[in-house]
């Protein structure tokens, strides 16, 4: 077997056929090394190809657009955020008047709360006040576990409202002030004064030990429509040192003790407008004098009149008051 080497190409030519001619050899030695001359003349008139990888032309161009738009909307951010840092004052504490420490928050300043705010205590600073505005209302909740409403505290333009069961007030030694419930009102303070004109207007009974106006004041108790009833179990006193007393009435005034006794105990008693006794013509005195002595009688039913005095009783005379 012959080898020959055309160019780059190794031709290996095939053992002689021992049955075959030496022409029919010859011949196919020929065609072989004609097929690898045409090859080697193909090859080397063809040039190499190359094949360009990556983005080219406008898309290029696009690309680079983004990335640099990208970049320039990072930068923007990152300023915001550091102009948004120093101007809400964020610190590794809290922000701007804002605090965060071991008991909670600490807010300093003026605070403005938009939703419902919900504490457990709320404080100021020591030695500095606190104070509660608001537009409308400031309404404090007391609810329970159902979120049912308890006590309420309701402080607006119309006026101030609490709804609980009981409402009391204070000193700061803790003693009773006020305190009002269902049942009934107490004052604890050892004097209620009352400032209006028509002073106080009391719908039921008033149980007190001491009444009494202020000084160089009158002190009044008046019932417009109604009776008006003092009773004790010990004793009534009405005492008015510096001036006078007076029991006013439309219809009747009574005096009564039901065991013991009715004193006037006075320099001077006057009973004024009693009615007097006529007496009988035979009795009368003369026509000439006028009388200026009266007695004063009682009849059976407790009324009393004036009769004209004489060198006797003259009561039985001109009972006729008591008719």
């Amino acid at each position: 077997m012959n080898t020959a080497v055309v160019g780059e190409k190794v031709i290996r030519e095939p053992p002689p056929d021992p049955v075959g001619t030496s022409e029919s050899a010859h011949s196919y030695t020929e065609m072989t090394q004609e097929q690898c001359t045409h090859r080697n003349n193909v090859q080397s008139s063809e040039k190499p190809q190359v094949y360009k990888v990556g983005i080219y032309g406008w898309r290029k161009r696009c690309l680079y657009f983004f990335v640099l738009l990208l970049m320039i909307l990072i930068l923007i951010n990152l300023a915001l955020t550091i102009w948004i840092l120093k101007v809400m004052n964020f610190t590794i504490d809290g922000m701007g008047n804002l605090r965060i420490t071991e008991k909670g928050l600490k807010l300093e300043g003026d605070s403005e709360f938009l939703q419902p705010l919900y504490a457990k205590e709320i404080q100021s600073k020591p030695g500095r006040p606190l104070f509660l505005q608001s537009s409308k209302n400031i309404s404090v909740n007391i609810v329970n576990s159902n979120n049912q409403l308890l006590t309420q505290l309701v402080t607006g333009s119309s006026g101030f409202k609490a709804r609980g069961k009981m409402f009391e007030v204070k000193s700061t030694s803790g003693k009773l002030l006020f305190s009002a419930d269902e049942q009934e009102v107490v004052v604890g303070a050892e004097r209620l004064r009352v400032m209006g004109a028509e002073g106080a207007v009391f719908s039921k009974s008033v149980e007190t030990p001491h009444v009494r106006a202020e000084p160089f004041k009158e002190l009044r108790l008046e019932s417009p429509t109604r009776s008006l009833l003092m009773e004790a179990p010990k004793g009534i006193q009405i005492l008015a040192e510096a001036g006078d007393i007076q029991a006013i009435c439309r219809n009747e005034l009574r005096l009564e003790s039901k065991d013991g006794e009715i004193s006037l105990d006075a320099r001077r008693i006057r009973l004024m407008r009693l009615p007097e006794g006529k007496a009988s013509s035979t009795s009368s005195s003369s026509p000439g004098t006028r009388q200026t002595v009266y007695e004063v009688c009682v009849c059976p039913n407790g009324r009393l009149f004036l009769s004209q005095a004489g060198t006797g009783s003259t009561c039985q005379i001109s009972n006729n008051v008591c008719l």
